[in-house]
């Protein structure tokens, strides 16, 4: 591992926390994404404090949702925020390229992948999505619970991952969270 770690999982989920705070109150977005920020990263390459693996929701923004800048967070986005091996490789290369020690798993309320897993029979590529969430979340029909238990059952498969067990002495921590689209708030669980 070459990564340099700027943020323990702990200080991570303190300023995600704190962001999502100023978020709500926020006309505009506080990130940093100005030219010189560019310049930075580009110059400097990326060090995210945090791994955000999210829906493809275009309501969930999470540099917005955590008051986030260019370079500060690795986000992993698709639809139902599922994982297989491209997002736990993804992962991977975050906790062990990168320095990040703090996986979040963002899922959200009223998400349509969940929907159609609940109430729809999908064909085509979608189907692998929804009979993932349908492992998920069981015979669960509340869009809240069902939600909460596709986070779970993602954070799940991020920790069975040898990779990422491996990454525990290290100090990864991985923690699921809903986001609620009616206010902006995230509910971590």
């Amino acid at each position: 591992m070459n990564a340099t770690i700027t943020f323990t999982a702990s200080e991570a989920l303190e300023k995600l926390k704190a962001g999502n705070g100023r978020y709500l109150d926020a006309v505009t977005s506080g990130g940093d994404i100005s030219r010189k920020q560019r310049e930075k990263t580009f110059k400097e390459g990326q060090a995210p404090y945090a791994v955000i693996v999210t829906c493809s929701d275009s309501r969930v923004i999470p540099e917005s949702i955590f008051d986030a800048g260019i370079g500060e967070l690795f986000v992993i986005r698709v639809a139902g925020n599922v994982m297989d091996n491209h997002q736990l490789g993804s992962v991977e290369y975050a906790a062990e390229h990168l320095g990040c020690r703090l996986v979040v798993v963002l899922g959200h309320n009223h998400c349509g992948a969940v929907d159609a897993a609940i109430n729809h029979d999908p064909e085509g590529y979608i189907k692998f999505i929804t009979d993932e969430i349908r492992k998920a979340i069981g015979d669960e029909t509340d869009d809240y619970k069902a939600c909460c238990l596709n986070v779970r059952h993602s954070l799940q498969i991020i920790e069975e991952s040898l990779e990422i067990r491996h990454e525990e002495e290290l100090g990864l921590k991985v923690c699921g969270a809903l986001y609620h689209l009616e206010d902006g708030s995230v509910e971590f669980l």
